[in-house]
């Protein structure tokens, strides 16, 4: 009977994978699945082994995933949660498959409805907006309780926390990293990847006239593309919006000269990328799919991406041997985007069933086998990738915690201004600026001071 039944959800996310665009990691990017990207006790390094009186009916939990049904870790990921339902004669783990392109807008739908599912993926930038909603559990008391609990890295609990309260959990993390295509550099004549903003655009030219191949690689548009911003901006000494003295936030580069220079800094070298045949002109518009698949493929050399892009290898085995990981070009000091893509538990009617799932999603069996090189947990470090991207972690960062959508849309907004209709980019940090105060304003988190 639990057999059957795993058969008939696992053909209901085949059915609907095929008419939704599966994201990888992460993205967020982001992109991504849980390692894109756009891209988790005893019960959580392996399935629990009893289970309740049989008189009690089994509990169904509702679990939204944006899984790759057709990748390596995709296929994992359902054979994993696969071997935790069949294991449990309390819990049926109901597992639909959602795009990231569209997951948020369901989950809103679903939440406003009053029917939000147990537990989903998401991405970072969702948090403040679910938080604010107040759909999210509270989880301090039973992440307490968790004999496993100091096996997840205290800075990474630290983002996901709002007044002191655990929020969310980690579902993934997606650390970025320069990867680079060694045989493209050399066959330019480089021993070494760039390390700054002027390095790459130095050498852009002479890799395009050795190898007819572009030196780097952005998103312009969707869901990664605010993730790249705020790193560049970040590593040019700036950031989106400062707490202030009353606990709200504010964009206060137009109160600083300094400030808004580095901002504008930013969108030249975005601009400069274009016009010194960096990247490829199309990738004014790319989004998380096109940014991996043309690096996975060899169509140009570096990227500043995530683990994910390892477990992608199978695409082009050939193509990637020569990857290599280093840490991300900068220009006034290093930084990188940690996307901490979170694992959403709602304020589920089964609250101890549901924790029990999510365990086994932040237990290190599931997580080494789906997570490797991203893993949250301190004992499930991977060599070679997993180490070379852990090794960045100090250098992350992550958005502030605000509600973002207004946000993130006006970055992408702000680098279409600055790529497509190439505007000054002092007015490009100006409008981006304004923009995110007013949705600050609008979510009533803008500071007053």
């Amino acid at each position: 009977m639990k057999s059957q039944k795993w058969l008939t959800t696992a053909t209901s996310v085949v059915v609907l994978a095929s008419t939704l665009a599966a994201c990888g990691n992460n993205d967020k990017d982001s992109n991504a699945s849980p390692s894109a990207s756009p891209s988790s006790s005893a019960a959580a390094s392996e399935p629990a082994s009893s289970s309740p009186a049989a008189s009690k009916d089994p509990v169904t939990l509702k679990f939204w995933s944006a899984l790759d049904p057709s990748s390596d870790q995709g296929k994992t990921i359902q054979q994993k949660v696969k071997e935790f339902d069949d294991s449990r004669d309390d819990i049926n783990v109901d597992l639909q498959v959602i795009s990231y392109d569209v997951l948020h807008d369901k989950l809103v739908a679903a939440i406003n409805a009053g029917d939000a599912p147990d537990l989903s993926w998401g991405l970072g930038e969702w948090f403040g907006e679910f938080n604010k909603l107040d759909a999210l559990a509270d989880l301090t008391a039973s992440f307490d309780g968790w004999d496993e609990k100091d096996k997840i890295y205290p800075n990474v609990l630290d983002a996901l926390k709002v007044d002191g309260k655990l929020k969310a959990l980690p579902n993934y993390l997606g650390i970025r990293a320069l990867l680079y295509h060694e045989n493209i550099l050399k066959d330019a004549g480089l021993s070494a990847p760039p390390k700054t903003w002027d390095e790459l655009l130095n050498a852009a030219q002479t890799v395009k006239d050795k190898t007819g191949k572009e030196l780097f690689g952005i998103a312009g548009a969707g869901v990664r593309s605010p993730q790249e911003l705020i790193m560049y901006l970040a590593q040019n000494g700036v950031v989106l919006a400062e707490k202030q003295a009353d606990g709200k936030y504010k964009n206060t580069w137009q109160d600083n000269p300094e400030q808004l220079a580095k901002a504008a800094e930013v969108f030249q070298f975005y601009q400069d990328l274009i016009a010194k045949k960096a990247v490829k002109a199309d990738a004014r518009t790319w989004g998380w799919e096109e940014e991996d698949q043309n690096f996975v493929l060899g169509q140009y050399a570096m990227v500043v991406n995530g683990p994910w892009i390892e477990g992608r290898a199978s695409e082009n085995p050939e193509g990637m041997k020569d990857v290599k990981v280093a840490a991300p070009i900068y220009k006034e000091k290093p930084a990188t985007f940690m996307e901490i893509a979170p694992l959403f538990v709602y304020k589920s009617k089964n609250p101890e069933e549901t924790f029990e799932f999510a365990k086994f999603l932040l237990g290190a069996d599931y997580q080494a086998a789906v997570n490797p090189s991203g893993a949250p947990r301190n004992d499930v470090v991977s060599e070679g990738w997993g180490k070379e991207f852990m090794a960045l972690a100090p250098q992350g960062v992550v958005f502030p915690t605000v509600s973002l959508g207004g946000i993130t849309k006006a970055m992408e907004d702000s680098l279409a201004l600055a790529m497509l209709k190439k505007e000054k980019p002092e007015d490009v940090a100006k409008k981006l600026s304004d923009s995110i105060n007013d949705s600050l304003k609008n979510t009533g988190e803008l500071s007053g001071n």
